[in-house]
């Protein structure tokens, strides 16, 4: 998904892609195993409680601490690599992202639930660092938009994920958004969508996405965050919300 994003930004700075797109969509994917990996080995005391973790191979026993670091060590040296060919400030926003990843959020998540609004920069950062490989200028608005209708879709994400595994996280004592007594639709929530479609909507107004039927994309993979309300329609509202960034760079490819 992050590796997704970040050609999204790539693609939204350069139409027309290069060899140099593989070497980011590899070097952000590995970036990103790197930071899951580091993550399993921080966080294996939480794994072992949920279980929707727990079979995790540093909880169920199959590799070690040291197999954990190693796979994330050995990821992350290939993928700053891949990094490093295409540029210096590619490599140092993925850096960034994962150390921000690492060491604010994985630790702030144990203490409060809006360690969430925190770690969603992580998300929001990845068509940063496509853009600057394609040799973008990281102020400029049109991927400060993007980056931000990432930043708000990793509530929706996150919070519609915490609400199916709510008993799993309270059982390994992690904070949540979501409250015990929650049902039915959350108003935060649905103001954060009305939030993320309203900022989607405005990539063709500012022609981020061109075409003649680009607002009709926009609406189209908006449809199930509109879903989201209605309670019969929860499951593809949640299909919706994670499939969101691929939808999102099909779009700005132009399909």
């Amino acid at each position: 998904m992050n590796a997704t994003a970040a050609l999204g930004g790539y693609l939204l700075c350069r139409a027309q892609p290069r060899l140099d797109a593989l070497a980011l969509f590899a070097g952000v994917a590995l970036m990103a195993c790197a930071a899951s990996a580091f993550n399993q080995v921080l966080e294996r005391d939480l794994d072992a409680l949920m279980d929707r973790t727990r079979r995790r191979p540093l909880p169920a026993g199959e590799l070690g601490i040291l197999g954990g670091m190693l796979i994330a060590l050995l990821t992350l040296a290939v993928g700053a690599l891949l990094l490093n060919i295409i540029g210096l400030l590619p490599l140092g926003l993925a850096l960034a992202t994962l150390l921000w990843y690492l060491l604010v959020y994985t630790p702030l998540k144990r203490r409060t639930p809006f360690a969430l609004l925190v770690g969603a920069v992580c998300g929001a950062l990845p068509p940063l660092i496509g853009w600057s490989a394609a040799g973008g200028v990281v102020t400029d608005f049109r991927i400060v938009l993007l980056c931000g209708i990432l930043y708000l879709w990793q509530v929706p994400h996150f919070w519609m994920l915490q609400k199916r595994h709510a008993e799993d996280y309270r059982r390994a004592g992690v904070p949540l958004f979501v409250p015990r007594s929650f049902s039915g639709p959350a108003p935060f929530l649905v103001l954060w969508l009305v939030a993320m479609i309203a900022a989607t909507l405005m990539l063709p107004v500012f022609g981020l996405i061109a075409g003649q039927h680009a607002p009709l994309w926009c609406l189209a993979f908006c449809l199930p965050l509109v879903l989201y309300p209605f309670e019969r329609w929860e499951g593809a509202a949640f299909a919706g919300v994670n499939i969101f960034p691929a939808l999102l760079t099909l779009a700005l490819y132009g399909l």
